[in-house]
């Protein structure tokens, strides 16, 4: 294989090299260039010898010298220079499979790309993944690889995955251990399906293999599971009985290891009716993007901010948060704590019902545009109604459900505000007022 320029960067090395836009690059020192990961991995030495392929099919060689990790400046089309992995998979609790139809594309695609784990922490299950990958992390010692693993018992990941190469593939979780790549896993833990006996040995396994951590996180369900695998949600019971698992688990690491390596979802919790952990508990926060801590690690982080400002009495204006259903105890315990330091503001903490998904989602990330709208549009909102930033795709103006974010101040005529999960932004977002 090899990667069509896409443009040269004007002053570049490659642009001092007379290298064009339209021509492909073929190898660096020898080694074939086939995606991001081949590039950015080679071009960091100080001298390079690039073969290079012109639009009429001719290849000649440069030479180049340039400082360590300095860019080459090629740019290419897309930013992996490739086509993005779909999964092979179909797994039993699928939250893609239980999307409503009409929604937009992007999001019924199902990734399962080895390259985006080390690029942005995304998981894979490593049954796409080929032999020339598997060498090429071990080369390059690519580290973290994140693994959504579910289960080790090989015939119940081949039944849960609906694939039936599933559980041979997890040969590779050694292979990257022995190799010194350091493992991030996650678990959708189902019910009666890999909890209970199955969920300790594959904690069990995962602690020999020497994982890095693992997050547990509950299954999701929404209300389009029509002709889907019947799973059971989670209840006030069974998520207490897989927390007492996870947390006994995590303790005996904590005594041999130093660290907790398994770590129960939020959600848990939540279910549970049980009281979120201190953030020692949650170590480093490594895992905050899987919903582990990320109650814990706002609630501490906004009374470390709040220490930082005089209580002003002065400020006096109305803000509302509106949130999901499940976080909803505690996001009023933490307007309380800003409150306190300044009583004038009025905080009006909503608690939104997931109508649009249904079934058991009450989580803050998946609450969409139109549900605001149409459970807030009565309300006296005050000068801003704030949300996390998780409501939105990455470019902060679109929900789940296509609803603008000009949409939802439009209708509800009031400035809206999303804040990322820390104490800073939204301490300032609740205490600015009106813009």
């Amino acid at each position: 294989m090899a990667v069509k320029i896409y443009d040269v960067t004007i002053g570049s090395h490659a642009d001092k090299a007379g290298i064009k836009k339209g021509e492909t690059l073929l190898s660096i020192n020898s080694n074939e260039i086939v995606d991001v990961l081949d590039y950015r991995f080679y071009q960091v030495n100080r001298k390079l010898t690039l073969e290079v392929e012109d639009e009429d099919k001719n290849v000649r060689t440069i030479e180049m010298t340039k400082g360590e990790y300095e860019e080459i400046g090629l740019e290419f089309e897309t930013y992996l220079m490739d086509k993005q992995h779909s999964c092979r998979n179909k797994c039993i609790f699928c939250f893609i499979d239980q999307l409503p139809k009409g929604m937009r594309e992007s999001l019924y695609f199902k990734d399962d790309d080895s390259r985006l784990s080390f690029l942005f922490g995304n998981y894979i299950t490593l049954t796409n993944i080929t032999e020339h990958e598997i060498d090429r992390i071990i080369k390059m010692h690519i580290s973290p690889i994140n693994v959504s693993v579910h289960t080790t018992n090989p015939e119940l990941r081949c039944k849960m995955m609906n694939n039936r190469f599933a559980g041979d593939t997890l040969k590779y979780l050694k292979r990257f251990a022995d190799a010194g790549i350091t493992l991030n896993c996650q678990i959708v833990s189902c019910p009666g399906i890999n909890d209970g006996d199955e969920l300790v040995r594959t904690l069990t396994d995962l602690e020999n293999l020497g994982v890095n951590m693992t997050a547990i996180v509950p299954v999701g369900l929404t209300r389009y599971r029509e002709n889907l695998y019947p799973l059971v949600p989670y209840n006030k019971e069974t998520a207490g009985q897989t927390i007492d698992i996870i947390e006994k688990m995590g303790d005996e690491c904590v005594k041999k290891h130093g660290r907790r390596i398994f770590f129960p979802g939020d959600e848990f919790y939540l279910l549970a009716e049980r009281e979120i952990p201190s953030p020692e508990f949650y170590e480093d926060f490594s895992a905050l993007e899987d919903g582990i801590g990320m109650i814990a690690y706002l609630t501490d982080d906004v009374g470390w901010k709040l220490e930082e400002l005089d209580a002003d009495e002065s400020l006096c204006h109305k803000v509302t948060i509106a949130c999901g259903e499940g976080v909803f105890p505690y996001m009023k315990r933490i307007m309380s704590m800003i409150n306190e330091k300044f009583p004038n503001i009025t905080i009006n903490t909503r608690a939104i019902k997931n109508n649009f998904f249904g079934g058991g989602v009450n989580v803050s990330g998946l609450v969409t545009g139109g549900d605001l709208i149409d459970q807030l549009r009565d309300d006296d909102l005050g000068d801003r109604l704030i949300i996390t930033s998780s409501m939105l795709r990455f470019e902060n103006d679109l929900f789940l459900d296509d609803v603008s974010t000009d949409d939802v101040e439009r209708e509800l005529g009031v400035t809206l505000v999303p804040v990322n999960n820390n104490g800073n932004d939204l301490v300032e977002a609740v205490i600015a007022g009106k813009d």
